[in-house]
């Protein structure tokens, strides 16, 4: 009998042991089709894969800052009072592109107006590879197709994410593999792409007057002017360069500032050293769309440097690195620095 209370008493102690050991959680619910990641018990993001009927890619949403505040638009999943309600495929943090083998994944969503063309491509999940929860580091790895107008595979993702946070930071390490399938895949320049975040209202840019954009398919989406109250963003690029000057211009790294709800964030995006075309071209906007595409030269030049129309050969294998830092209070240079410097080893 004191052997089995002894037993009781240690499996009863143990399982707090270990799930204090691993502050960073993933938990796997598959009938909500998400896994869910936690910080000392604290909500971070979710991997979600709710199936094309509902998104045509699989995202991290909501990503939330080490105070609990939302960096990521809540529209068109979760929508927020004061929010902007445009380009519903902007939706958490992504990775597609809008011209491969002639297909848009970008623009793809379920809200796609008559004026979008296509042909469309559609990302779906296959499958958890595997998934480790840790006190440092927490690591999900998981697959999905890239398929065609006719639902046949042209690309074959594996994207492991490692996630990581500290008292006053978050950090999501993205690294995906592309194996083009049955034949070779050309991204074609375009300014649609590739890793991006759609960010909360108040870390837009302060604007006072409405805007037109025309993506790359020459459909223009208006965005309206709105109530500045509370927006706070700011655009700062490695080479200096600030606000919406940074549209179009490479850099290693960009660092967006605001506040949320009192909260003072630096959300900065790495771009890796390995990754083709880097330093990235930044199609980063101040309406909070903020994306790093390495892939359009041209467009990004406005013509003055020749078309990359990147080409995957059949059979071969292409690999993206980035990281995604968000930190409270008062980010000094040498802090980027120090993550530049860890993510490019």
């Amino acid at each position: 009998m004191r052997q089995l209370v002894f037993t009781l008493l240690l499996a009863s102690t143990t399982v707090p042991l270990i799930q204090a050991q691993n502050r960073i959680q993933l938990s796997h619910d598959e009938a909500r089709k998400q896994v869910e990641v936690t910080i000392d018990g604290k909500p971070f993001t979710a991997y979600i894969y709710p199936g094309p009927s509902v998104l045509k890619k699989p995202v991290l949403y909501p990503i939330r800052s080490a105070g609990g505040n939302f960096i990521t638009r809540g529209w068109p999943m979760d929508p927020r009072p004061g929010e902007r309600i445009d380009h519903p495929h902007h939706v958490g943090m992504w990775f597609n592109y809008g011209d491969v083998n002639g297909h848009d994944f970008w623009n793809n969503s379920t809200a796609v107006g008559p004026d979008h063309k296509g042909p469309f491509g559609t990302i779906v999940h296959t499958g958890v590879k595997s998934m480790k929860s840790g006190k440092d580091k927490a690591e999900l790895v998981v697959t999905a197709n890239w398929l065609d107008k006719d639902n046949k595979v042209m690309l074959q993702e594996t994207t492991t994410f490692e996630f990581r946070g500290t008292a006053d930071s978050r950090t999501i390490d993205r690294i995906t593999t592309l194996k083009a399938v049955g034949n070779d895949v050309v991204f074609k320049d375009n300014k649609e792409g590739m890793v991006a975040l759609r960010m909360a209202r108040q870390l837009e840019l302060p604007s006072t007057k409405p805007e037109v954009f025309t993506d790359a398919q020459g459909v223009a989406t208006k965005v309206p002017a709105l109530n500045n109250a509370g927006v706070t963003g700011m655009y700062h690029s490695s080479e200096g360069v600030e606000g919406d000057a940074v549209w179009g211009k490479r850099a290693k790294w960009m660092n967006l500032t605001g506040n949320v709800n009192g909260e003072d964030l630096s959300v900065v995006l790495i771009d890796h050293p390995q990754n083709v075309g880097y330093p990235t071209y930044w199609h980063a906007r101040g309406y909070g769309l903020f994306a790093a595409n390495p892939l359009a030269p041209s467009v990004f030049s406005d013509g003055k440097a020749q078309a990359m129309n990147y080409t995957l050969p059949a059979g071969k294998s292409v690999t993206f690195r980035y990281r995604l830092v968000i930190r409270s209070g008062n980010t000094p240079d040498k802090f980027i620095a120090e993550q530049v410097s860890g993510f490019s080893r």
